[in-house]
């Protein structure tokens, strides 16, 4: 076995068998394979797809390239949560609290955000002294004593996946879904959580862009993780618009602790009703309530407070400092104005996200530097009349907006009459 046959093999559109998969993760993983020739794999399975099986035994050996972590320690039925990605959203820093406050451990590892897609490490690290890299044993013991703990993802947790991506990026191999799948779903087994609820992305400003796709990749891994003895529950959701009214780190901080503390004025129930919907199905898989109960215990977490204690309990469990969480002012901010009068059908996701990039919020590369309190403030959602002049959003950033950024926030604006 030599990895030219297993090119040829792929290229041909004939299944690899588990040994061939297995024996190409662990020579690339261990530096035995040329990119040159992983890149040419890439393209003949982005090309020509997985079978079932095949996406399965990917996952399972990008897995078992690195370390799997033991959560046997932490007391009941752990649960998690992923989203593939997408503008404002925040939900992670609602929904975390709002289990952990019923009482469920919610052992949580994140990433951090590139391009437009925002990372929750990034957002929980925009907190003043909050820390994200935690030891074993504080992660474990914050888990046990306050049932939360989030942290970033272990330097050898699925290394494979580390490899394959940053390759993926930059061969035209990001889009394929027995790929994404595999690199999702390896770095939640690995992590250990008993349940896991996926949040799938549909719209302009995802990976998925059709509600088929985005079902495709939903069934493909719910399908791997129960296979690996998982529950897995998988839900779709609109990423046409952004979720909320902010979008930025600190700014989606501040407004996922005005949303638990029930002020609705600063928030917007899109994102309500999917924090809501996301919540319940982890308190569902991890209690084996019905719908109708998961919901209403999750409503009344929010409603009595208790969600809230638990994100400040969070924060400050992990050095951060809770009166630090409200809005900045920045050394430059503009307005942006309704060109026209009538119905805004839709606020471009893509296009914010691109602005809130550009503002400095959002990483182009690896190496990028934040600006935490840079971002986009919506005024205007999809739904709202608005008359020509209405302000509609506002941006804010420590250096300079030029008139390129301005315009793309406008154009976001869909206005018809």
């Amino acid at each position: 076995m030599n990895i030219i046959e297993i090119i040829e093999k792929k290229k041909n559109r004939q299944e690899l068998s588990a040994n061939e998969i297995e024996y190409f993760i662990k020579k690339y993983t261990a530096n035995e394979i040329a990119d040159y020739q992983i890149s040419a794999l890439l393209m003949a399975i982005r090309i020509n797809g997985m079978t079932d099986n095949e996406t399965f035994y990917l996952t399972k050996s990008m897995i078992e390239s690195g370390d799997v972590i033991d959560l046997s320690s932490i007391d009941g039925f752990k649960v998690d949560k992923h989203s593939t990605g997408g503008v404002g959203d925040k939900v992670t820093l609602v929904v975390t609290p709002i289990i952990a406050a019923l009482g469920v451990p919610v052992a949580k590892f994140s990433g951090k955000g590139l391009g437009i897609t925002g990372g929750t490490i990034d957002k929980l690290e925009s907190v003043n002294g909050f820390r994200t890299e935690l030891t074993s044993e504080e992660f474990i013991n914050n888990v046990n004593q306050y049932k939360i703990a989030v942290a970033g993802q272990t330097a050898n947790l699925v290394p494979a996946d580390k490899k394959l991506y940053a390759l993926r990026d930059v061969t035209g191999t990001v889009d394929s879904i027995p790929l994404i799948a595999a690199s999702i779903m390896s770095k939640k087994i690995a992590s250990g959580a008993d349940g896991i609820v996926l949040d799938v992305k549909c719209g302009s400003g995802a990976f998925m862009k059709t509600f088929e796709e985005a079902k495709l990749l939903a069934d493909t891994m719910s399908s791997i993780g129960e296979k690996l003895g998982r529950k897995v529950v998988a839900h779709i959701s609109d990423m046409d618009n952004p979720l909320g009214l902010m979008v930025g780190n600190k700014m989606e901080v501040v407004e996922a602790m005005e949303l638990l503390s029930g002020n609705m004025n600063n928030t917007h129930e899109d994102l309500y009703e999917e924090c809501v919907i996301i919540s319940s199905l982890m308190y569902e898989i991890a209690t084996g309530k019905s719908k109708e109960e998961s919901l209403s215990t999750v409503k009344e977490v929010i409603e009595n407070g208790k969600a809230l204690e638990k994100f400040k309990e969070l924060i400050t469990i992990q050095g951060g400092d809770v009166s630090d969480i409200h809005l900045k002012e920045t050394k430059y901010s503009e307005e942006i104005k309704a060109v026209n009068s009538g119905t805004i059908e839709r606020v471009n996701a893509l296009l914010i996200g691109e602005v809130s990039v550009a503002l400095g919020a959002g990483r182009l590369t690896k190496e990028s530097t934040l600006d935490y309190d840079a971002g986009v403030a919506l005024v205007g959602k999809n739904g709202m009349q608005v008359k020509q002049g209405d302000v509609i959003a506002k941006l804010y950033s420590n250096k300079e907006i030029t008139e390129d950024i301005i315009k793309k926030a406008e154009q976001a604006f869909v206005i018809k009459l």
